[in-house]
């Protein structure tokens, strides 16, 4: 199989690791000839003190309350530790009670906007509720996995086999990575990735191997639609016959963008239907709507099968003493759910009709789905991105008046085609777009067609049991280029169907680096079928192409060397794993190489970088200004002379607001150089201070800003020089509170530690006041913008500044922390860092007592404490903003602040700027992250 396993296991195995389901297959005694691919039965709790076997174990987790179960009731074949059940009993727990399942892990690991190693799952949960992230959940099931395996194989080892697990063809390289981290952690470091559209044709054509030349003769080009629980996933396979009528090649030549929209998103909308008729009025809290959404799964599946009954009852038990009293039903039927779903999902649309871009109808949990489920709109999308190849493919067959090429042939894969009315429309429309019916290759198990054929491709790779599906690489990659220029340009590092092992070296492209020096470089990617070579620039990059997480390392200088540049070419391969590799190579010595990692934890919640202006033409004066105050051998300057430095750089550059991303950070990596020079005098301290803030500001959006914040990190234990000067306190927690947005955690509890113990002080009236306590008003704003600090003490945060309000003498703009602190989007941090909605509602309401015509900031407090995101686990309930639109209109607050609260939405320049305190470098916008 590979460079990946060397030595070939006993058996073959094949792990679909699903959104809503994990299932294995295998073939034994791989090296003795067998192909008989096998499905393990999978040991797992189905009931209290029950193991029973299923070819499924459910992926979900749920996380008992303490004493809710018997321990010994929880017992399985094999030692388990996890404190958590999983399986088909977590999966009917979490019907039952609400707010403690952790379910669509796989669709949390492919969601950049959050800290996928962050304990976060159940998301919206309680803090009594124990806590996992979306990396170790999903270990646990491979665990639970290998596990079992273990159990039934003695002496064969699951981590010794030959192991295929199966990705969605849309995952990027950051989800890839960490699926390959999570088996890792489950104890399974061997092992290959394929994708799963690719995966169900490989067991469509190992069944029909014998008479595959025959079955596909007619084909020319073949889509796989795999519609699972989280993602649909769309995949075009080339046909072409082999003229002495062997076996035909398979070539994939297509894959659809990432796409979170599966039979999650059904459920979703059938519970938004049965929450509207259970009445009441007011909506379900998260963990209850959580409940809501399994009862509608089953009933969705009842409904939808062969056989189906006429209508369903789902009951929703109340809580706590009033279980059964507070219990609440509802009817669906299975004509509003066929209409529902199919009508909502598939919806009989041209083939030039595309995803309409608007805001989500369904969002919740925090997951961010598209603003379109219409799958059919976004079929015809894919169709068009790839229309170049396609009519390549059906070559005569294509249509002779340039219209849209259409596949030939269908493959359906996911649970969700079990409903045949599901699967009947997308046949029906594919069809009506082609003009003639399409052949329909039949899958006799769509939820387990992807193990099996993980296992049927394993077979074709190593014993030529059926052709496997070529392709290599479904993406091109491009390095982004540092370059002024308004189109952002890049270089190809990797094409479209590089096969895999296969190194791509860049003809004609070096690049100058610094040895001892953190680099950072940019990715993207693109599933077009443009022929892009590598080391080919390309113009223009943007729609289409997906921002990777970035690759960095430091390239070590030799002991003693100090840094230099050294000349380096970069390398691209499609690892045997299935994941992008890359590396620095020195020009000079081919035998000198440097591995560029992904940065996977942590990711900046900034909008892609600007493209870099060119140097500006007064930067090197502008530089000696600072060697002039700041350097090693400058002449004594006077404090005058000092204080002058920042409109000295003006003169220069212009006005500060105007200063560029690049510029700021040319200006800062001068200022970090002479760091040790800040402390000459109280004015080389304060000057300092207030420029390296500002150059730095917001702390996150630019190449290195990660190590540039590494190293002004060092400086936090070192405090200040002149702590008799109240300014350069001021100018202290403001340097910090302009670069929170790239600090981790844990450096932002370290700086909150300190900050509490001074607000401490100031709070006790019988402590002398110290010049620290002059700068009050910025302790405050930086208390405030500390987002990645975990609820706990935000909340804590929160309750210090309503006792402060509380004081008559308080002043207005610690009402703008209070809803910095509440606000329901963060503005650069973790959504899993918010403040509880039932926290945030009650300080709410103490804003709400307020005469905002005389304390305008708590309007702009209320609108942030208000403020709609679609998840239910962090909006307030809607009585509430009602109430706070209705006071922001009669206070004739600006229109931008009610639609935040009635309709949601982004922050418009202002508000961001208001939110910050002070605006945002020119062109850069921060992502919201929820």
């Amino acid at each position: 199989m590979g460079s990946a396993n060397t030595a070939m296991g006993r058996h073959l195995v094949g792990i679909d690791l699903g959104t809503s389901n994990t299932v294995v297959a295998y073939v034994a005694e791989v090296a003795a000839g067998s192909d008989a691919v096998q499905l393990l039965e999978i040991p797992q709790l189905s009931g209290p003190g029950e193991v029973a076997p299923q070819p499924l174990l459910p992926s979900v987790r749920y996380h008992p309350a303490p004493g809710e179960l018997d321990p010994a009731s929880l017992t399985l074949p094999w030692p388990s530790d996890t404190g958590a059940v999983i399986g088909r009993y977590a999966r009917d727990l979490g019907a039952q009670v609400p707010g403690r399942l952790v379910a669509s892990a796989k669709s949390w690991l492919s969601h950049p906007g959050v800290d996928r190693s962050a304990a976060i799952l159940p998301w919206g949960a309680p803090d009594d509720v124990a806590k996992v992230s979306p990396l170790a959940a999903s270990a646990s099931y491979l665990a639970h996995v290998r596990a079992a395996w273990d159990a039934q194989f003695a002496g064969h080892p699951l981590a010794e086999q030959d192991i295929v697990l199966t990705i969605p063809a849309s995952f990027d390289e950051g989800a890839r990575a960490l699926t390959v981290e999570a088996a890792r952690l489950a104890g399974l470091p061997r092992l290959r990735l394929i994708e799963e559209p690719q995966a169900a044709f490989q067991d469509w054509i190992f069944r029909h191997r014998a008479t595959l030349a025959a079955e596909l003769a007619s084909a020319r080009l073949v889509l796989v639609c795999d519609v699972g629980g989280g993602t649909t996933d769309l995949t075009l396979v080339q046909v072409e016959p082999d003229a002495d009528g062997g076996p035909p090649k398979l070539t994939r030549i297509g894959v659809g963008d990432h796409l979170m929209l599966g039979g999650d998103n059904m459920d979703l909308a059938l519970a938004h239907l049965a929450e509207q008729r259970l009445g009441g009025g007011e909506r379900l809290s998260a963990a209850r709507f959580s409940q809501l959404v399994q009862r509608c799964r089953v009933a969705k599946e009842q409904l939808l099968a062969p056989g189906a009954p006429e209508r369903v009852t789902l009951t929703l038990l109340g809580g706590g003493s009033k279980l059964i009293g507070a219990a609440r039903s509802v009817e669906l039927t299975r004509v509003e759910v066929e209409a529902l779903v199919v009508d909502g999902f598939l919806p009989a649309v041209g083939a030039d009709e595309l995803p309409q871009r608007r805001r989500a109808g369904i969002v919740e949990f925090g997951l961010p789905y598209p603003s379109d489920a219409a799958i059919t709109r976004h079929l015809a999308a894919f169709l068009q991105r790839h229309a170049g190849a396609a009519r390549a493919a059906l070559g005569d067959a294509a249509p002779a008046d340039g219209s849209l090429p259409l596949p030939d042939t269908l493959l359906l894969n996911g649970g969700v085609f079990r409903a045949r009315p599901i699967a009947q429309r997308l046949e029906a429309t594919l069809a009506r777009w082609r003009g003639a019916p399409l052949r329909v290759l039949h899958n006799d198990a769509p939820d387990l067609a992807v193990a099996r054929g993980a296992v049927a491709w394993g077979l074709a790779r190593t014993r030529g049991s059926g052709p496997a599906i070529g392709g290599g690489s479904a993406r091109s990659y491009f390095l982004l280029l540092d370059e002024g220029g308004d189109a952002r340009r890049g270089v190809c590092v990797l094409p479209r169907g590089t096969e895999a092992g296969h190194e791509v070296h860049l003809p004609g492209r070096s690049f100058a680096l610094r040895l001892g020096q953190a680099v950072r470089f940019q990715l993207v990617s693109s599933v077009g079928d443009t022929p892009w070579q590598a080391g080919e620039l390309v113009e223009a990059l943007g729609e289409g192409c997906v921002w990777l997480p970035p690759i960095a390392t430091v390239l070590p200088a030799a002991e003693g060397a100090g840094r230099r540049d050294v000349v380096v070419q970069l390398t691209a391969t499609m690892t045997e794993v299935g994941t992008l590799e890359m590396h620095c190579v020195s020009a000079d010595d081919p035998g000198r190489r440097w591995l560029l990692a992904f940065q996977l934890r942590g990711e900046a919640a900034a909008s892609p970088e600007p493209p870099a202006a060119a140097e500006h033409p007064r930067l090197p004066a502008a530089l000696a200004e600072i060697e002039r105050v700041f350097g090693g051998q400058s002449k004594q300057v006077d404090a005058r002379e000092v204080r002058g430095l920042r409109a000295r750089l003006e003169r220069l550059l212009g006005p500060r607001e105007g200063w560029d991303l690049p510029l700021l950070r040319a200006l800062f990596d001068a200022l970090m150089e002479r760091a040790g020079r800040r402390r000459r005098s109280a004015e080389h301290e304060r000057t300092w201070l207030n420029l390296a803030g500002y150059t730095l500001r917001p702390g996150l959006g630019a190449a290195l800003d990660e190590w540039r914040i590494e190293r002004l990190f060092g400086l936090f234990g070192q405090g200040i020089q002149y702590q008799q000067e109240g300014r350069n306190w001021s100018e202290w927690w403001t340097l910090w509170r302009r670069a929170a947005g790239g600090l981790p955690e844990a450096a932002q509890l370290e700086i909150l530690e300190v900050l509490a113990g001074h607000l401490e002080t100031l709070s006790d009236g019988k402590r002398a006041r110290a010049p620290v306590h002059d700068a009050y008003d910025d302790m405050v704003r930086l208390a405030a913008s500390l987002e990645q600090v975990p609820a706990l003490h935000r909340i804590e945060v929160g309750k210090w500044l309503l006792e402060r309000l509380q004081r008559p003498a308080e002043k207005p703009h610690t009402w703008w922390a209070l809803g910095r602190v509440g606000a329901r989007r963060p503005l650069y941090g973790s959504a899993h860092t918010v403040v509880p909605a039932e926290i945030a509602a009650g300080w709410l309401e103490a804003v709400l007592a307020l005469d905002w015509k005389r304390i305008e900031p708590a309007a702009f407090a209320a609108a942030q404490i208000a403020r709609l995101t679609g998840d239910r686990s962090l909006d307030l309930p809607d009585a509430l903003r009602d109430s706070v639109v209705r006071r922001l209109a009669a206070s004739r607050a600006p229109e931008s602040w009610i639609a935040l609260v009635r309709d949601g939405g982004r922050l418009d320049d202002a508000d961001q700027r208001r939110s910050f305190g002070e605006a945002l470098p020119p062109g850069l916008r921060l992502i919201d992250v929820a």
